[in-house]
């Protein structure tokens, strides 16, 4: 049995924690604190990580880890980044200057970013379509980062489903290119996640 490590990080609030709920197979494990930072209005915050697992098709399993959001526990971004294959960056566009906030995560990331997949997914973007995401694009573009970006309601499994099948095709072609194992990931979380119902994971 192969396991598979996946991040998701983003702000405080941006949807790590529900986004791994949503196609979680086991009741994901939080490490939530009363939120003190009066800068976010969420009334708790990861301090260590979010886990989840999905079991593929073929007895793989997809370990799904959800870092802290704020800079000050950048530390485990670190720890967390260790074996990672993917990582989803969700951004809060509600927020003051999200696309300050993805300038954070590239950076806090790059090194994963550069070696792994990487996925962008905006969230909030139905009740605040600006900046778009042709601004994100550009941002993406001076950074050097080419990776999908598109938006996404983490409460809705299927979109979180597509991010991640998202994430697992470019890790596919890595594998191809690469000659390591992992070359039909992505096909294998198809059909491991084609039977789930809304709030079914």
């Amino acid at each position: 049995m192969n396991e598979y490590k996946l991040l998701l990080t983003g702000t405080t609030g941006a949807g790590k924690t529900t986004a791994i709920a949503a196609i979680s197979e086991i009741t994901p494990v939080r490490t939530e604190v009363k939120n003190n930072d009066a800068s976010f209005a969420k009334a708790t915050t990861t301090v260590g990580l979010d886990y989840g697992e999905l079991t593929l098709d073929n007895g793989d399993k997809l370990r799904l880890y959800g870092t802290p959001g704020q800079p000050r526990f950048s530390f485990m971004w670190r720890i967390l980044s260790q074996g990672a294959l993917g990582l989803v960056v969700l951004i809060d566009n509600s927020r003051p200057d999200p696309l300050a906030d993805l300038a954070v995560y590239l950076e806090g990331f790059r090194g994963l970013i550069d070696e792994a997949a990487c996925v962008i997914g905006v969230g909030r973007m139905e009740t605040h379509p600006q900046p778009g995401l042709d601004a994100y694009a550009e941002a993406l573009q001076a950074a050097g980062v080419l990776c999908p970006l598109l938006p996404v309601d983490v409460r809705e499994q299927r979109e979180v489903l597509v991010l991640m099948d998202l994430l697992l095709t470019q890790f596919e072609s890595k594998a191809v290119a690469d000659g390591i194992p992992g070359a039909d990931l992505a096909g294998q979380f198809g059909r491991a996640t084609a039977a789930l119902q809304p709030g079914q994971a």
